[in-house]
């Protein structure tokens, strides 16, 4: 499915419209599926995340790229995160960002809105049942699991 070419996936970067953006650098307590774009939340201390599991915490953020001191910044997107090092966590409602959308979503539309999922993934929100933290900017087959163009609500 085609997205709007407003919308380009950068290379090697989540970023794609910075508006609204905030960051903060934090810890990574644990590194399970902690890839850039992917929804975080916080860890056992305040300084500390992890990826979100989907079901105990809200989000506080996703996880950055181009933020993240190189000294702590894997060579790619695509490359995991490492205990203890130090990233940047951004947001800010309106940034337009890459996140990942959860394999077991169904099909999504331009404009759907996205709820947090399993290992920071997004998966599509229950209109009044789910907490929202992103509108879809490009529309996606829903059968894998694949990045996604969203605006970030959070």
């Amino acid at each position: 499915m085609a997205g709007d070419t407003s919308t380009v996936k950068p290379t090697n970067g989540i970023i794609v419209d910075s508006l609204n953006k905030h960051f903060t650098t934090k810890t990574v307590q644990t590194a399970a599926n902690v890839y850039p774009g992917r929804l975080v939340m916080k860890g056992t201390n305040d300084d500390d995340i992890v990826v979100c599991d989907g079901s105990t915490q809200y989000p506080i953020g996703w996880a950055g790229y181009e933020d993240t001191h190189k000294a702590y910044r894997p060579a790619t997107v695509d490359t995991i995160y490492v205990i203890n090092h130090r990233i940047s966590v951004v947001w800010g409602p309106g940034m337009v960002i890459v996140g990942r959308i959860n394999i077991l979503g169904a099909a999504v539309v331009v404009g759907q809105m996205m709820t947090y999922a399993a290992d920071g993934t997004l998966t599509p929100a229950a209109a009044g049942t789910n907490y929202a933290v992103a509108q879809c900017m490009e529309a996606k087959a829903g059968t894998a699991a694949d990045d996604i163009i969203v605006k970030s609500l959070i």
